[in-house]
């Protein structure tokens, strides 16, 4: 999905998603009013991107490609204190992830601070930005109520010449950090609060990134967005609600500079995720706070995160293609961001057998030291993925929760004189079971029907559970890491306290897990699916010695389940 300069005639294909800001792109085009399009995911490189950002890139950049246009990449880098190289890194890593590209398109906010400090002279040369003494609080406090309109600064009458010396004197770093501001002069009294004279610029003595400690002095985000957009000749600057407010001052900026193209905001409904926060104020307190193990925790609902989780690229933009974009903020259930994982994994995920919670099984009436090889199916639905050898003997492992010795009327695994199927195997009878001082089960001795080899009775009899299992001899050890929502809550963004809300059991390590060999093989990130139990994949700090999955998603949602169960019970 390489974003190069194209000519805006090419078709838009039939399976191009449709919304109101593509019918708008699509009339500016069929009307003649642009050329070609041009957008931009303008990302502030102060953390890692999330999955609301997801639905951003995949709206720019896919309108971008869908009408022959281009997509900038452009850092809004305009406040060094909270910006690092990481995330630079990681925001261009994420975005190549997801699957697009911006080409030779990558831009800075940074890249023009020369030319947005010209501008800003040649608003104090207007009479329109001037320097402010106040103190933030002082300033907070005349700048009126949503309600009620501001008063005008005492500094709001400076004559152009002090305002001049005073402002190349803020940028020679004369003054300390917060000493003084610039200001445009809009309407103090105006019914929309960022229109009431904002800041432009503010003392900042921080080296950058990029540009070091040239620059003592950094514009606002509200004045180098906009100038940026027109700077780069952005036909749709398209963003979320929460900056509609914001565009009547940044169609000021556009109106009252002398800027080479005239840029139109639009905004659509920011993503919203029950039992999920997007808010990067929070997810920097989780990380700087160690109630999770990064910015990549698989927990985390950032785009590293997931990845990490083993959740592939096409889910989240299937995702995002099937909430749409909306003109009105809305909350979408979790749920349905698992059914696109889900989707996406069953189509690609191999097949393999684990043991979570291993309960030793003993066949007593199979030959003891031989072993078979069994056939097994890598998938289901996909021919072409070929069979695997699977190894058969005496000692198995199966699941703890695939036995009980008192088993309620609907229970049809595995129990005291009941036969199951082994997948790919035999069908086996426990016969009897083995018991610690707690008496607790810890072994089952059973016995095999040879003439059931590959799991069908020759006599035509039924059974009615079929359950995984492994070789005690020929499996190996995992770690393995299960997740959930990590807050408990289905709204935590509504919350002040948001440490209140989370999840206790939002991690479960199992550490004797028994894996089918060949995983030993899987690469990081790499989805497999653990039959019966659900998605899994390599993480990144499995050793030579000891192997590590975690869980990227369950074969079905019950985490859900059981919530609704305790609160209904609560």
């Amino acid at each position: 999905m390489a974003q190069d300069d194209k000519s805006s005639g090419e078709t838009i294909t039939a399976e191009a998603a449709r919304d109101f800001i593509r019918d708008i792109v699509k009339t500016d085009l069929d009307a003649g009013r642009i050329k070609q399009v041009v957008t931009r995911f303008p990302p502030e490189p102060n953390g890692y991107l999330h999955i609301g950002h997801a639905k951003a890139i995949c709206l720019n950049f896919g309108i971008a490609e869908e009408f022959g246009g281009r997509c900038h990449l452009r850092f809004d880098d305009t406040n060094p204190a909270k910006e690092e190289q990481e995330y630079i890194d990681a925001i261009e890593r994420d975005v190549r992830w997801l699957g697009f590209d911006w080409g030779k398109h990558l831009y800075h906010a940074s890249d023009y601070f020369e030319r947005l400090y010209g501008w800003a002279e040649d608003l104090i040369r207007a009479g329109k930005a001037y320097v402010d003494d106040q103190t933030q609080d002082e300033m907070r406090a005349s700048r009126g109520t949503l309600t009620e309109g501001g008063q005008n600064s005492p500094f709001r009458g400076r004559g152009v010449e002090e305002n001049l010396d005073l402002f190349r004197r803020m940028r020679a770093g004369e003054f300390p950090n917060g000493a003084r501001v610039l200001r445009a002069k809009v309407d103090m009294s105006s019914g929309n609060i960022n229109l009431r004279d904002p800041v432009l610029y503010r003392i900042l003595n921080a080296p950058h990134p990029r540009t070091g400690t040239q620059w003592k002095i950094y514009p606002s985000y509200d004045f180098a967005h906009g100038q940026s957009d027109a700077i780069e000749g952005i036909t749709h600057s398209v963003c979320t609600l929460e900056f509609e407010d914001h565009r009547p001052l940044y169609d000021w900026f556009i109106a009252n500079l002398d800027v080479p193209s005239k840029p139109h905001q639009y905004e659509f409904a920011r993503l919203n995720l029950t039992y999920t926060v997007l808010s990067k104020r929070v997810l920097t307190e989780l990380v700087r706070g160690g109630h999770v193990t990064g910015w990549d925790d698989p927990r985390m609902p950032t785009l590293a995160g997931l990845r990490r989780r083993g959740v592939p690229p096409e889910a989240i933009r299937d995702f995002i293609k099937r909430i749409g974009v909306a003109k009105a903020n809305s909350t979408v259930d979790a749920g349905q961001f698992e059914f696109s994982v889900r989707e996406a994994l069953n189509k690609t995920a191999l097949r393999r057998m684990a043991v979570l919670r291993p309960l030793k099984v003993v066949i007593e009436n199979y030959p003891e030291g031989q072993v078979e090889e069994l056939d097994a199916v890598n998938h289901p639905d996909d021919p072409a993925a070929g069979v695997r050898k699977i190894k058969f003997s005496r000692e198995l492992y199966i699941e703890q929760d695939d036995f009980m010795e008192n088993p309620p009327k609907k229970f049809f695994r595995l129990s005291p004189g009941t036969e199951v199927r082994l997948r790919y195997a035999y069908f086996i009878t426990c016969r009897e079971m083995v018991k610690n001082a707690k008496g607790e089960v810890t072994e089952l001795r059973c016995t095999y029907d040879p003439a059931t080899k590959g799991g069908n009775a020759l006599d035509g009899r039924k059974v009615k559970a079929t359950m995984h299992w492994v070789s005690a001899a020929h499996s190996i050890a995992a770690d393995v890491r299960l997740y959930n929502p990590l807050f408990n809550k289905p709204d935590p963004s509504g919350t002040e306290n948001f440490a209140a809300v989370l999840n206790t059991n939002s991690l479960e390590v199992l550490g004797g897990a028994r894996l089918e060999p060949v995983l030993s093989e899987a690469k990081v990130e790499q989805p497999v699916q653990f039959e019966r139990q659900g998605y899994f994949c390599r993480d990144r700090e499995s050793t030579s010695n000891r192997l590590v999955f975690i869980r990227t998603i369950g074969l079905r949602d019950t985490w859900a389940k059981d919530q609704a169960k305790e609160k209904a019970a609560g």
